[in-house]
């Protein structure tokens, strides 16, 4: 017998902000509050843009400057106000905030190779493990979707969260390498009913100019 779900989905747009000059340099910016470049401006408005027809009633926002920028150019499209939810913020990175991926693999050979390695418990000498962040991610995102029974969202957020909801909503482990891309205002639909999680569709470009860039590590 086949069961029917009790409610309607929730549809979830996840965008990644638009591009940084530290993202061009692959400079590790965490919970650094670095703006949007010129680029990054660009694919913001086109984002909002390509977001216009998809019938988007809410929009949420990490409230770092990178993502906020972006989703308040997607809002102006949608005609919605972002409402900040901290908990989407970027992974802490601790030691490795403001290096260079090439920095911090010289200046911290043993951190880089854990994290390299996808060691989900190494912290960044008092940054967050994969384990902490995965807690507060998920718990935000379940949050969201209960808020929002059978209605379609978006949430602004980075490389690093959509990392981590990429592996929940699949059910991947933390440490298994990295199978997907993650491109600067990268549009990625997921959905939810009863507690059972399903990707629709993910690293969507097309809105954007060539070259979106994906400069995190596997």
């Amino acid at each position: 017998m086949v069961e029917i779900p009790t409610t309607r989905s929730t549809h979830i747009c996840l965008v990644r902000h638009g591009e940084t000059e530290w993202n061009a340099e692959r400079r590790i910016q965490g919970q650094i509050d670095i703006g949007l470049n010129e680029i990054g401006l660009r694919q913001a408005m086109a984002a909002g843009r390509w977001l216009k027809p998809a019938g988007i009633v809410a929009l949420y926002s990490s409230d770092l400057k990178r993502a906020w920028t972006t989703a308040q150019s997607i809002g102006a499209e949608l005609g919605l106000a972002p409402t900040p939810v901290p908990e989407m913020r970027e992974r802490r990175y601790g030691v490795f905030e403001g290096l260079t991926y090439d920095e911090a693999k010289a200046n911290h050979p043993d951190g880089y190779a854990a994290f390299e390695g996808r060691n989900a418990h190494y912290d960044f000498e008092n940054g967050e493990s994969l384990v902490t962040m995965f807690e507060r991610v998920t718990g935000k995102l379940k949050e969201l979707v209960a808020r929002h029974p059978g209605e379609t969202i978006a949430i602004v957020l980075h490389g690093g969260v959509l990392d981590i909801i990429n592996r929940f909503v699949r059910g991947n482990p933390l440490e298994m390498p990295r199978d997907f891309l993650i491109p600067n205002a990268g549009i990625n639909w997921i959905a939810a009913v009863d507690g059972q999680w399903s990707l629709k569709t993910w690293g969507e470009t097309d809105h954007l100019e060539p070259g979106a860039l994906d400069e995190l590590p596997a």
